[in-house]
């Protein structure tokens, strides 16, 4: 074990198995007691999921790996927190790869943070027949998500899914006594998460299982970027777990989900409308009109592809000219924090929204 000083503020401190912890205290070991205070910075934790959990393996058949094909982990793991921003007693599970810009601010809302490794490479080699079953991605969702064996595409086990892999790192993360008193995520007797404390948040392909997977779960709330999509699919009408205005969702108007109509299909049948109109952000402010359906029209170039990333922060973000700030702070923001039982009122379904999405 050594650890190597960055800066005399910052510390890198590397431990067995791929565990790293980012901190403003030189020498933060897995195994010493923490305390919050306002002189600590910002938390970052690093750790494979095979470290945490001995049960996890890989899935080859769909791409999905504990070490890569150079032999380099690929099931790191991250858990930020900030001591120094008063907590909201969430905690947000992000569902795609970790983006650190996004962590920074969800730290600084007074929300935890982890991004988890679970079996989500199936996207582009399961559920691929022509016409698909209307039930198929959903039920892989569901089974990504949960373990529960309700697809015959692939058989994933309980390990090695989003709930599990997302208990079991908040378990860890306690048990080592992290900063952040992450044990309060945790149900009164430590079996599972208390899932009325966790936000579910993902983009694209994340968004959509983070939605599916609340469907069937209760959650605190979830947030959808640029998603969640799954055209051709009848989950999105299934009864829900997780009332609808706890539902928030984002898009840019060039993003290829919102042009062919998959959004604001799914949007509708999710029940999002009876919260409010769609909003344009860029032409509006805070609470929007309290929806839970917002979109944006910034400039990205034309670019589609670029459309598709601009609604999380990160290098497809648009940022204001003259300031070179990110124009979409406040609606982060709102997404992540603004009370779910402030409504807008109901707005009826678009007669223009192609809600059947039938393939040829």
């Amino acid at each position: 074990m050594f650890s190597t000083c960055l800066s005399f503020r910052v510390c890198l401190c590397v431990l067995p198995l791929a565990v790293a912890y980012f901190c403003s205290t030189p020498g933060l070991l897995a195994d010493e007691p923490q305390t919050a205070s306002s002189t600590r910075g910002r938390v970052r934790v690093s750790v494979r999921a095979s470290t945490i959990d001995s049960r996890v393996r890989a899935y080859p058949e769909i791409g999905f790996l504990i070490d890569d094909e150079n032999g380099k982990p690929a099931d790191m793991q991250q858990a930020w927190f900030d001591p120094n921003v008063p907590s909201r007693g969430r905690l947000v599970i992000w569902l795609m790869a970790h983006n650190s810009a996004l962590f920074e601010r969800l730290n600084g809302y007074g929300l935890h943070a982890i991004r988890v490794h679970y079996a989500n490479k199936w996207f582009s080699k399961c559920c691929q027949g022509k016409p698909v079953d209307p039930e198929c991605r959903g039920d892989l969702r569901l089974e990504a998500a949960t373990g529960i064996d309700t697809s015959d595409e692939v058989a994933i086990a309980k390990p090695d899914s989003m709930a599990e892999r997302a208990y079991l790192l908040v378990k860890w993360l306690s048990d080592q006594n992290v900063d952040g008193k992450w044990g309060q995520f945790l149900n009164s007797d430590g079996t599972n998460l208390d899932w009325e404390k966790v936000i579910v948040a993902g983009s694209s392909h994340g968004s959509t299982t983070a939605s599916r997977f609340a469907k069937h779960q209760k959650v605190a709330r979830v947030v959808a970027l640029c998603g969640p999509r799954d055209q051709h699919q009848t989950w999105q009408s299934l009864p829900s777990a997780t009332p609808a205005n706890r539902f928030f969702a984002f898009s840019h108007v060039l993003d290829q989900g919102w042009a062919e109509d998959h959004y604001c299909r799914s949007w509708e049948m999710l029940g999002l409308n009876d919260y409010g109109p769609v909003v344009n952000v860029d032409r509006a402010s805070p609470p929007y009109s309290n929806t839970r359906r917002l979109i944006t029209d910034a400039d990205v170039g034309g670019n589609p592809g670029r459309a598709h990333g601009a609604v999380q922060p990160g290098q497809a973000a648009v940022k204001d000219p003259d300031t070179g700030e990110l124009i979409h702070e406040p609606v982060w923001e709102y997404l992540f924090t603004h009370p779910v039982e402030e409504v807008g009122q109901l707005d009826p379904r678009d007669p223009e929204c192609d809600h059947a999405q039938l393939k040829d």
